[in-house]
């Protein structure tokens, strides 16, 4: 589809409400695609994603208006407040961060606050893309993970399954709830609970290397452990659906491993040259091998050879974190400085 394509359709029936809301309209900063279209890997069925930020009223800066977003789910549209884009982006979130880093060709309108925004995009870069894009990505690799062994489980798979996903996911947590790495290691129990489900222990570990002097405050302990539990109960149901359900999961389960990479692939740029390329044009017939189901094996189950890419992936992301010139976070005096331009200027209007 082409850009006058696309620009047809949002001006169509359906989308009269970018056009009649009152936080919309003329205070749209940019209106551009988002998923499947904007990255390059649309097939004949994609969806067509919309994406869009949207100046505050003078009631959101001035009075007591708090509009942060508005999603149309018939229209598979979401246009953000400036307000609270600014605070997605940020903290590094791919669903925003994404978003200005479009083709030219995909941002069907972009009006002159949208452009200096646009303009401005590497102010909000910084190395909390270990957190936001490496945390998606671990996210869609417990998915992956969950929904195979879901559908194809034995009894003596699921415990092993269960704490290999565990160990992927805890350098994530560790450093999201301040754990010192290696602390803790996680364990099979030999011994089933009630409901005949496998347990998974953690326990310290005493050759860490100053296991004495460790300190964890009871806050950042539980909220490690409640995460750590909350991997182990998705795993609830697994082996128990049926043949028509695996068969109908196995073309989603190529979508998210696509994803997983095309996120670690992003976060790569980001990192490594502090550019925004959501575009995959040059990884395009590599991820479109995944999504058709090159790393699939015939019983549905996942090559070794993924999960091995996955890892490696996941530590030049490490590496990337140590050697990036892009700061620890976003310069907020700087970031302040330009929301307030920006919403003073939409004051005058």
């Amino acid at each position: 589809m082409t850009h006058d394509t696309f620009e047809r359709l949002i001006t169509s029936k359906e989308y009269d409400f970018i056009r009649k809301n009152s936080h919309l309209g003329k205070n749209i900063m940019f209106i551009t695609l988002g998923g499947s279209y904007a990255y390059g890997t649309n097939t004949e069925g994609s969806d067509i994603d919309v994406r869009g930020v949207t100046l505050n009223s003078k009631s959101d800066m001035l009075g007591f208006g708090n509009f942060e977003q508005i999603v149309d789910k018939n229209t598979d549209t979401t246009i953000y407040g400036f307000n609270k884009f600014v605070h997605l982006i940020c903290a590094c979130n791919p669903n925003t961060i994404e978003l200005l880093g479009n083709k030219p060709e995909h941002y069907l309108f972009v009006s002159d606050s949208g452009k200096k925004l646009l303009d401005n995009k590497t102010m909000f870069l910084s190395k909390r893309v270990l957190y936001s894009f490496g945390g998606y990505a671990q996210a869609q690799l417990r998915r992956l993970q969950v929904s195979i062994a879901r559908n194809r489980v034995t009894p003596e798979q699921k415990g092993e399954f269960i704490l290999t996903t565990c160990n992927t996911a805890m350098r994530t947590l560790e450093d999201n709830h301040n754990i010192p790495h290696g602390l803790f290691k996680l364990v099979l129990s030999d011994n089933l609970d009630n409901n005949g489900e496998p347990i998974i222990v953690a326990l310290p570990d005493v050759g860490y290397d100053d296991f004495k002097n460790a300190q964890v405050p009871i806050g950042d302990l539980r909220a490690y452990l409640g995460e750590l539990s909350g991997i182990v109960k998705s795993y609830g149901s697994l082996g128990k659906r049926n043949q028509h359900a695996i068969n109908k999961s196995d073309k989603k389960l190529n979508k998210h491993a696509m994803h997983l990479v095309r996120l670690y692939l992003m976060a790569f740029d980001i990192l490594e040259n502090g550019e925004i390329n959501t575009f995959r044009e040059s990884d395009h017939d590599f991820l479109m091998s995944i999504r058709n189901g090159e790393y699939m094996n015939e019983d549905g189950t996942y090559q070794q050879r993924f999960f091995d890419m996955v890892s490696k992936y996941d530590e030049r992301l490490q590496k990337d974190f140590l050697d990036t010139k892009l700061p620890d976070h976003p310069d907020m005096n700087s970031v302040e400085k330009f929301v307030i331009e920006v919403n003073q200027k939409a004051l005058e209007v």
